[in-house]
C-alpha cells in the first residue's frame, strides 16, 4: 500500500470489511435494484424473483414484499436456483435470480452454461458483491466473474456504475430477449451519473462522460466513478482525462471505443473492478488489435491476478490500486 495514502487514512474497524463503497459525504440511493424491479414488475406479471437465501442482501426483499406470490426462496442452493430459473423461463416467465457473484458464477457455472445460456432462456442473473466490494477475502470476492461469464456464448453482461445505471438497466435487461448477467451494487449505492448532462444507460452502448486531451480512461462499474473523481483531481494540474463508460461488457461497443482511441494520440487506461485477466481490459485490447488502432500508450488498472487479502475495503482499494488516490497516482506515473 502507498505509505503517503496510508498515513492520512483513519484507523479502521472490522465493520469496514462490509462498508458501503460510497465515499464519506457522497450522495447515495437505497436499494435501486429492488425498487426498479418492483416498479417494472407492477405492469409485468410475467416477472418473478428468485434468490438463494440472500433476498435481504441483494435488495430482492423489496420484490418479495410487493409480490409474495411471485417470489421463490430457493435456500443455499445456487445450482437449484439457476435450474429453477431456467424452468420458469421455459414456461414464459421472466425470472430475476439473485445471489452473490461468487456463488452465482463459481458454484452454478455449469447450470448457467447448460440450462440457461445454451437454450437462450430469458433469465436475468443479478449478482451482488462483484470484484473487490467486500473485505471477506477470496471466498466472497468475485474478481474473476466477468472472465467466466464472457466465455458463455450469447450471454449479455452488464457492469453498472451507480444507482442511476442500475435503475435504468433493470427494465432494459428485462425487455432484452435472452440471458443476462448483471453485476449488482446493493444497499446504499453511490449516485454520480445524474450529474452528467444527458446521460442515460443504453444496453450495448458505451458513453463518453467527459473529454480530455492527455488520457482516455475506458472503464466500467465502480471504476467509472473512480475515473471521474481522478479526472477532476488531475484537471487541477492541467492534465485532461477523458472517461468512456462501458456498462455493457458483452456485447462490447467496439465501434465507440475504437473511435475514441483513434480520435487523438493519448494514453489509454482501462480501469475495472476485476482481475486484469479476462475482463474489460483484455476485451478492449483485443478490439484495438483487431481494428488496427494503436494508442499512444496502453495500461490496465484492474485487480491483480491473485487471491486478494481480507480486510477493510478502503485499505484494500488502496493496496490494489483502485482507490481515488492510488488510481490517480498510477495514471500520473504512466504519463511520466
Amino acid at each position: 500500500m502507498n505509505q503517503a495514502v496510508a498515513d492520512k487514512k483513519p484507523r479502521l474497524t472490522t465493520s469496514a470489511m462490509i462498508a458501503s463503497i460510497a465515499s464519506e459525504g457522497q450522495r447515495v440511493q437505497a436499494a435501486p435494484f429492488g425498487k426498479a424491479l418492483v416498479e417494472y414488475a407492477a405492469s409485468r406479471p410475467e416477472v418473478v424473483g428468485l434468490t438463494a437465501d440472500l433476498a435481504k442482501y441483494t435488495d430482492l426483499h423489496l420484490f418479495a414484499q410487493a409480490y409474495p406470490e411471485r417470489f421463490y426462496q430457493m435456500g443455499m442452493a445456487e445450482q437449484l436456483l439457476m435450474g429453477a430459473a431456467g424452468g420458469l423461463a421455459k414456461e414464459g416467465l421472466v425470472p430475476f435470480a439473485t445471489t452473490y457473484a461468487v456463488f452465482g458464477t463459481r458454484r452454478a457455472y455449469d447450470f448457467i452454461h447448460q440450462v440457461i445460456a445454451e437454450e437462450n432462456l430469458n433469465v436475468k442473473i443479478c449478482c451482488a458483491l462483484p470484484g473487490l466490494t467486500t473485505g471477506y477475502g477470496p471466498s466472497h470476492q468475485a474478481t474473476e466473474d466477468l472472465a467466466m461469464m464472457r466465455g458463455v456464448p450469447g450471454l449479455t453482461i452488464v457492469d453498472p456504475c451507480d444507482a442511476l445505471d442500475i435503475a435504468q438497466a433493470v427494465p432494459q435487461i428485462a425487455a432484452h430477449p435472452g440471458p443476462v448477467y448483471m453485476r449488482l451494487l446493493r444497499g446504499q449505492v453511490p449516485l454520480v451519473l445524474d450529474e452528467i448532462e444527458g446521460y442515460r444507460f443504453e444496453l450495448g452502448k458505451a458513453k463518453m462522460l467527459r473529454e480530455g486531451a492527455d488520457v482516455l480512461v475506458v472503464s466500467s462499474g465502480i471504476l467509472t466513478m473512480r475515473a471521474l473523481e481522478v479526472a477532476a483531481d488531475l484537471a487541477s494540474d492541467g492534465i485532461g482525462v477523458a472517461v468512456l463508460h462501458c456498462p455493457t461488457i458483452k456485447p462490447l461497443d467496439e465501434a465507440t471505443i475504437v473511435a475514441a482511441v483513434g480520435a487523438r494520440p493519448r494514453l489509454v487506461v482501462v480501469a475495472e473492478n476485476h482481475s486484469v485477466v479476462g475482463g474489460l481490459g483484455e476485451a478492449v485490447a483485443s478490439a484495438l488489435l483487431r481494428h488496427r488502432v494503436q494508442p499512444a500508450g496502453f495500461q490496465l488498472a484492474g485487480l491483480p491476478d491473485a487471491f486478494l487479502d481480507a480486510g477493510a475495503l478502503p485499505t484494500l482499494h488502496d493496496r490494489y490500486g483502485i482507490s481515488r488516490e492510488v488510481l490517480g497516482q498510477r495514471i500520473r506515473g504512466w504519463l511520466d
